[in-house]
């Protein structure tokens, strides 16, 4: 055998190994070992390690990573693990550690839990960004240009514009806080669209995880809508003949008699895109696929306030306005207007009302017809004078005069 050679014989270890006659000083035990094929693994700045937890303090984690070597978890990278996952840790559990630095001046290597995590993860969104691959998460915060979703231990952003329809049709509010909140804590599916380790970007989309489209969308919202009842939406367009609210995803449309008990000329005159208003679903026609909404009969009807002070029956002063074919309006106390049909002007038959009235008439009328659905008030002329009214004249009349006493 050579001076120069070593050989490990039976039942003898690598650590057992000694220079040989004449090395050199400066050959160290990995050096040797190289030389012989038996190199050992040691641990190398920046990879990746599996590891087993050899011991656990308040201040530190020791980590047998191979080859004989330790390393400890200390300082803020100790700080850093999560509470709950830091106490489920136990000695001779495996672990995986990022390797910060080789050693440090007391000859630990120093290593890294959360940078571990972190960097599996960037390899797992990479893969799912090649391999186009959906994620089942949960929202968990927000800021004003979108949603927060963890995934693989990273943050990754969900802008605006990338949340699914449903979802984004369903937003509402002027705030970010007002938008968003609500999600916390929702599922979402979503995609890889873009990483950027070096900048730190994870950019998610729920939209491109969906195959959701919005005829679809309308289709299932048009399934769970009831008739009658009461939803919050949110304008999405105007129209000369009404008004489109989105609600749950779908848009129905507000007919323009259907925006205000007011006469208006066009929606934009009480409503615009984008406000929250409440609406209530008087049609669903679902072979059609359509919605039929109403914000009118959500408030209170000024004209039925207005009538509320007369009955069928009583008789009441009227200013003749129009004149048409079928009939004579006259408007009543509180701005109200009433019809005298044609037949209900004179006993004899005419042909048109300007026979026997005239615009500006001041007339003595009796009320025949109140129709709050039609918001429709009927008028007679020719039965002013009926005996079929005389009791309740003579009640009116007795009122009128207890009240002009009482005046007095």
């Amino acid at each position: 055998m050579e001076q120069n050679e070593t050989h490990l014989g039976a039942g003898e270890s690598p650590e057992n190994i000694l220079p040989v006659e004449g090395a050199s000083n400066n050959t160290n035990m990995e050096t040797l070992l190289n030389q012989e094929g038996v190199a050992l693994d040691f641990p190398q700045a920046g990879e990746i390690r599996a590891g087993v937890i050899a011991s656990i303090s308040p201040t530190q984690i020791l980590v047998s990573v191979g080859a004989k070597s330790e390393g400890v978890i200390t300082g803020r990278e100790l700080e850093s693990i999560e509470e709950a996952t830091r106490a489920a840790m136990k000695v001779g559990d495996e672990i995986h550690v990022f390797v910060l630095s080789a050693e440090d001046s007391s000859g630990n290597i120093m290593l890294s839990f959360t940078r571990a995590q972190e960097q599996k993860g960037w390899a797992e969104v990479e893969k799912m960004l090649e391999e186009s691959s959906s994620f089942d998460g949960k929202i968990e915060g927000f800021n004003k240009g979108g949603l927060i979703v963890p995934i693989h231990g990273l943050r990754g952003f969900v802008p605006a514009s990338q949340l699914g329809i449903s979802r984004r049709m369903a937003i509402t509010g002027d705030t970010p806080d007002a938008r968003y909140a609500p999600m916390i804590g929702k599922e979402i599916t979503v995609r890889v669209i873009e990483v950027d380790r070096k900048r730190r970007r994870l950019i998610l989309s729920e939209r491109a995880a969906s195959s959701e489209t919005r005829q679809s969308i309308k289709e299932r919202v048009i399934e769970s809508l009831e008739q009658g009842q009461e939803y919050t939406g949110k304008v999405t367009s105007l129209a000369d003949f009404g008004a489109f609210v989105n609600i749950n995803g779908a848009d129905g449309l507000v007919h323009l008699s259907e925006i205000s008990w007011e006469h208006i000329q066009h929606p934009s005159e009480v409503l615009e895109v984008g406000q929250e208003v409440k609406v209530k679903v008087i049609n669903i026609d679902r072979e059609k696929k359509r919605i039929g909404l109403s914000i009118r009969a959500l408030q209170e009807d000024p004209w039925r306030k207005k009538v509320e002070k007369f009955k069928v029956g009583q008789l009441v002063e009227g200013v003749v306005t129009r004149l048409t074919k079928f009939g004579a309006f006259a408007r009543l106390e509180g701005d109200l207007e009433g019809l005298i049909h044609v037949s209900e002007i004179s006993e004899t038959r005419i042909e048109h009302p300007k026979e026997k009235l005239h615009e500006g008439d001041v007339l003595t009328l009796r009320i025949i017809r109140i129709d709050p659905e039609q918001r429709r008030i009927g008028l007679s002329l020719r039965k002013v004078d009926s005996g079929a009214y005389k009791d309740l004249d003579f009640k009116q009349i007795n009122i009128k005069d207890i009240n002009l006493k009482s005046e007095e």
